[in-house]
């Protein structure tokens, strides 16, 4: 059996790390706050590069996470995550149009 490790992250530091998935609670070394689960696919912004920081807040906090992979194991398919918080800000927009939730608007590639 393989342990894989998955990224999670702490938002207020900019910081990333991998830990084995167990499903338990990992505290950021810095604050000391819980960190959020982030998922395999996940790549982390330059520390100071406010803009993407800001759009993986906004996935985080609508519970989405960065995954390829799919339910039944079959394969991989990346799943779109805005970059940007230009991206962000254009589909909450299409969600306040068209009625979607947060998460929805996130998930949509294109507009």
């Amino acid at each position: 059996m393989v342990a894989y490790k998955v990224h999670y992250v702490c938002v207020r530091c900019r910081l990333s790390r991998k830990h084995v998935w167990d499903g338990a609670e990992h505290l950021c070394t810095s604050c000391r706050r819980l960190m959020l689960f982030a998922g395999h696919d996940f790549a982390a912004p330059r520390r100071h590069d406010d803009r993407r920081w800001a759009a993986v807040a906004a996935v985080l906090e609508a519970g989405l996470t960065y995954e390829g992979f799919e339910p039944c194991g079959c394969g991989r398919e990346p799943k779109y995550r805005p970059r940007t918080a230009a991206q962000v800000r254009s589909r909450r927009q299409v969600a306040a149009r068209r009625g979607l939730t947060e998460a929805e608007a996130l998930a949509l590639r294109d507009l």
